[in-house]
């Protein structure tokens, strides 16, 4: 799979950026210029110069430091979400699919359920109720982002239970939960791996929304997100401070649906 999407330029391209972010974020101690939540008022909205590359926020923040250490929180919420989402989905979708009759009619009237709720408003109302942490936007982004796992997983299994592999093992007494495990899921999990790359991208970008908005991550916590809703009041006098971490978010999320896509046109081949 891996010589096969690195045949894809673009898939490439967003693979890279992606490595280098993961990089900076895991050293961010080490490369970061200075210390991210460390008050200059001094120093406070000065343009890029070579002290500080992309200038400094209202309380003398390095906003490149920040960025870097921003980048810790918005990958480790996007990957931990789309797990808590793969893990729920996969779940739902397996027994939707593996079963059917009146167990796959009321997980999918779940799922309808689910779906027809607004995620955003959802997702505001459960933070306001809770309050903010970076575990509990972890968990709702998750919890509130496994339906199209489930849809994919259960298309896939109704299409792979009745298969010749399939009903062999039944005859050998294989159990409904060895089934699933050993024999259905991991033939069904080529379609999840892509959803979860493209996930981890829109799990991102609802963290930074949330944080946009005053409900995800907190300051002085540097998160894009927060940056960002940081930079909107001075947006008049430091552009900087808004157009560093709208790139960062821009390009991170476009280096996941590059890299998704790029996978997806790999397993389209390898089916045809």
């Amino acid at each position: 799979m891996m010589r096969s999407v690195s045949r894809n330029r673009l898939a490439v391209v967003g693979g890279v950026i992606l490595v280098l972010l993961a990089v900076a974020a895991v050293c961010a101690p080490w490369v970061s210029p200075h210390d991210p939540l460390q008050v200059s008022l001094p120093e406070a909205l000065q343009g890029p110069s070579t002290v500080h590359p992309l200038g400094t926020d209202q309380l003398g923040r390095d906003v490149l430091s920040r960025l870097i250490y921003g980048a810790r929180i918005s990958l480790v919420i996007g990957f931990i979400a789309v797990g808590i989402s793969v893990v729920v989905g996969t779940a739902v979708g397996a027994l939707a699919g593996f079963y059917g009759g009146w167990v796959d009619a009321v997980l999918m009237r779940l799922v309808d359920t689910m779906l027809s709720i607004p995620t955003i408003f959802l997702l505001l109302a459960v933070i306001a109720l809770v309050g903010p942490s970076i575990q509990l936007i972890m968990v709702v982004i998750g919890l509130t982002s496994w339906m199209g796992v489930a849809r994919l997983v259960r298309a896939e299994l109704l299409s792979l239970k009745e298969r010749e592999f399939v009903l062999a093992a039944r005859v050998l007494g294989a159990s409904s939960a060895r089934l699933i495990l050993k024999h259905l899921l991991p033939n069904a999990m080529a379609p999840v791996l892509v959803s979860a790359t493209l996930g981890v991208g829109g799990a991102i970008l609802t963290e930074s929304v949330l944080s946009y908005l005053g409900l995800g991550v907190q300051p002085p916590t540097p998160s894009w997100g927060n940056i960002l809703n940081e930079g909107r009041v001075a947006l008049g006098v430091a552009w900087w401070l808004t157009l560093s971490p709208g790139l960062c978010i821009f390009v991170t999320v476009l280096a996941f649906n590059l890299l998704g896509e790029g996978i997806r046109e790999r397993l389209s081949r390898s089916d045809t």
